[in-house]
């Protein structure tokens, strides 16, 4: 098994959704990215580790000022790698997706991409511009070197679509609640539940709920029908607010994913 099967594996045993969370590597710099990095890892059950791109065209205001904060601080791909190895050193049974846009690995080359990465600890990626229908660029070199690709569904995907990205998945699949940019509010909660039963009668891997889920309440509610929910927005929200004392921005991290934590296993 997988790590990130092990993940949802421990998560069903102990009845209740798995909590993915998100912050970008580098925001607001590399010294600080790491602190607080570990700190969300510690309530997480799996974490994933934004590559900063300077389009970043599927994100909301909020984690693109996050990537351009990242990218002023100078933080670059091996910076990303360096941050995912110190995050696995000290949380090892922790599921860990770089996630982010084509661009990267492609310049840098999928294969040298995909080694640098399994070795940094990562699990999967993530990368939203490269759709099933383009896959043959990259998934046999992700399962060559045992990294499972997330795949994307959303309240538009088509039948055709949503057999394609069951049949094409590995590690989970990642609902997007709406139609839209990362921070946006969530769509109608009884359509999304229902949309995720219809995805689940095509597969049997865990389908993740995220874009929008903003509340410990929303993500309780998300909870009860998904197997992980997926906050962003809500975390990396934190750093600009406090963006002059560090100490505040990590106690309001660790305080706002622990809210988020608690609603899981209430």
């Amino acid at each position: 098994m997988s790590r990130l099967s092990d993940v949802f594996s421990r998560c069903k045993s102990a009845h209740r959704s798995a909590l993915v969370s998100y912050l970008t590597a580098g925001d607001p710099n590399i010294k600080t990215s790491e602190i607080l990095l570990n700190t969300l890892a510690a309530q997480s059950d799996i974490l994933e580790i934004g590559m900063p791109f300077s389009d970043p065209m599927a994100d909301g205001p909020v984690i693109q000022a996050a990537s351009e904060r990242a990218l002023a601080a100078g933080t670059h791909i091996q910076d990303v790698f360096r941050l995912t190895a110190q995050v696995r050193q000290q949380h090892p049974d922790l599921g860990i997706v770089l996630m982010g846009y084509a661009n990267i690995p492609f310049v840098l080359g999928f294969e040298n991409f995909a080694k640098q990465a399994v070795s940094a600890g990562a699990d999967a990626v993530l990368l939203v511009d490269i759709p099933p229908e383009e896959g043959h660029i990259c998934d046999a070199i992700f399962q060559q070197y045992g990294l499972d690709r997330i795949l994307l569904l959303s309240p538009t995907s088509t039948e055709e679509r949503i057999q394609l990205v069951c049949k094409h998945a590995s590690g989970f699949i990642y609902y997007v609640s709406l139609n839209g940019i990362t921070g946006a509010d969530m769509g109608d909660m009884a359509a999304i539940e229902q949309q995720v039963g219809h995805i689940r009668k095509h597969t049997t891997l865990p389908l993740c709920v995220g874009f929008g889920v903003k509340t410990a309440k929303q993500a309780q509610e998300v909870g009860n029908f998904a197997d992980g929910v997926v906050i962003g927005s809500h975390f990396v929200h934190t750093i600009p607010t406090h963006i002059a004392d560090l100490e505040t921005m990590n106690q309001a991290l660790k305080q706002a994913s622990l809210s988020i934590k608690e609603a899981l296993l209430a």
